[in-house]
C-alpha cells in the first residue's frame, strides 16, 4: 500500500425515497428559519410548491438559477436573498441551481441545504464554477460546500430520459479522472469505481423504464459517489476542457461532458492504464475510452460538439485557452494533440488513443 491523504468532507447526507419530508426539520436544525428556494425557471413550480410546504420557514423564491453560474445572476439573488433577510439557502434542482447556492454562500456564509433532482454532482462538492465575460473560472473551498444534502429518489423518476443520460455521464466524469487524479487515494477509488458501476448498470435500465424505482436508486447513489471523488481529488483535462467550452461558447454543461469524456479518457489512456483497467471493469468494456463512446451512443446521447452548437472555428480558440491556464494532468498537454482531440470530438467519431 502507497502512503496516502484523504480528508473527509463535512456534510451531512440523508439519502431514500421521500427525504422531502425531512426538509422543515434540517432547516431548524441549523438553526434557520428564513429560507431563500433556489430553482431555474423551468422547475419554479417545484419551488413554489415546497414553499407552501415549508410554511414560515420559507422566506421567498429565486428562480433564475442557469448553467455556468454567470456573475449577474447571482448579483440579482444577491439582493433577493438580502432583501428578505434569509438565513439559509435551499438549491432545488442539479447544477445550475446547486451552483448558484453555492456563489451566494460564497459571499454570504449563509448555510445551505441542497436537493438534487438531477445527477450532476455538484451538491457534493468545495468547488465553485462561475462564468463571467465568456471565462469560467473555478475555485475550491469549504464556503461553499453545502452542510446537507437530501437525496430524495422520488424526485428523479420523472427527469426525463436524455437529460438522465447526460447527466449520469456527467457525474461518470468526475469518477473517471479521479481515478487517474495526483492525489487519488485508496477510499476515493473505491468510491469511484463503484460509482461508476452503478451508473452504468442503472442506465440502460432507466432508458428502458424511467420510472424503474430500483434503477433510480442506484443512479442517485452512482451520482452521489461520483459527486464525492468530484469534491475529494482534483480534476485534470476533461474538466478543463468542458470548462472552456462551457464558459466560450455557451455549450451545455452535461451535454458537453458526455461528449468529450471518451476523447479526454483517450488522450491520457497510456498515461493512466491502472485507472483505464478499472473503468472498463466497472462499465463492462474490454476498453474504457471506448466503452464509454458506445455506452453513450447505445443511450442516443449526444456525439459531438457541432451538435451542441460550437462553431467549427473555435477549436484553435479552446486549445489557447486551455493551454494558457491548464488543470494538472497525466498526460502532457500539446497543443496538436489537443486541436485532434477537439476535431474528434466536434466531429463525433471514435475515440483516438494517444500516442
Amino acid at each position: 500500500m502507497q502512503s496516502f491523504s484523504y480528508v473527509a468532507l463535512p456534510a451531512k447526507v440523508t439519502f431514500g425515497f421521500g427525504t422531502l419530508s425531512q426538509l422543515g426539520a434540517e432547516i431548524a436544525a441549523l438553526g434557520c428559519r428564513r429560507a431563500l428556494l433556489l430553482s431555474t425557471p423551468q422547475q419554479a413550480d417545484s419551488a413554489e410548491a415546497l414553499k407552501t410546504m415549508l410554511g414560515d420557514l420559507a422566506a421567498g423564491v429565486f428562480c433564475g438559477a442557469t448553467m455556468h453560474t454567470p456573475v449577474d445572476v447571482t448579483d440579482d439573488a444577491m439582493r433577493v436573498a438580502s432583501g428578505l433577510q434569509a438565513d439559509c439557502l435551499v438549491a432545488l434542482g442539479g447544477g445550475s441551481t446547486i451552483g448558484l447556492g453555492k456563489a451566494i454562500a460564497l459571499r454570504t456564509d449563509l448555510p445551505q441545504i441542497a436537493i438534487p433532482t438531477t445527477y450532476a454532482g455538484s451538491e457534493a462538492t468545495p468547488i465553485l464554477g462561475e462564468t463571467q465575460n465568456g471565462v469560467k473560472t473555478t475555485q475550491r473551498t469549504l464556503k461553499v460546500l453545502p452542510e446537507v444534502i437530501l437525496y430524495d429518489v422520488d424526485l428523479t423518476l420523472t427527469l426525463p430520459p436524455a437529460m438522465t443520460v447526460t447527466s449520469a455521464m456527467n457525474a461518470m466524469a468526475h469518477a473517471a479522472e479521479g481515478l487517474y487524479a495526483r492525489e487519488a487515494n485508496p477510499v476515493i477509488t473505491m468510491i469511484a469505481e463503484d460509482g461508476l458501476r452503478a451508473l452504468a448498470q442503472a442506465l440502460p435500465a432507466i432508458v428502458a423504464d424511467p420510472a424503474d424505482r430500483n434503477a433510480r436508486s442506484d443512479a442517485l447513489y452512482g451520482a452521489w459517489a461520483c459527486g464525492t471523488t468530484l469534491g475529494s481529488v482534483g480534476m485534470s483535462l476533461h474538466h478543463k476542457l468542458c470548462h472552456v467550452l462551457g464558459g466560450a461558447f455557451n455549450l451545455p454543461h452535461a451535454e458537453t461532458h458526455t461528449v468529450v469524456l471518451p476523447h479526454a479518457m483517450a488522450y491520457n489512456a497510456a498515461a493512466a492504464p491502472e485507472a483505464m483497467e478499472r473503468i472498463a471493469r466497472a462499465i463492462g468494456a474490454s476498453d474504457a475510452p471506448g466503452g464509454l463512446f458506445d455506452l453513450a451512443r447505445s443511450l442516443k446521447a449526444p456525439a459531438s460538439l457541432a451538435s451542441l452548437g460550437m462553431p467549427a472555428d473555435g477549436i484553435d480558440r479552446a486549445v489557447d485557452l486551455v493551454l494558457s491556464a491548464p488543470y494538472w494532468n497525466p498526460e502532457p498537454l500539446e497543443a496538436g494533440r489537443l486541436r485532434r482531440l477537439l476535431e474528434n470530438a466536434y466531429a463525433g467519431v471514435r475515440p483516438e488513443n494517444a500516442p
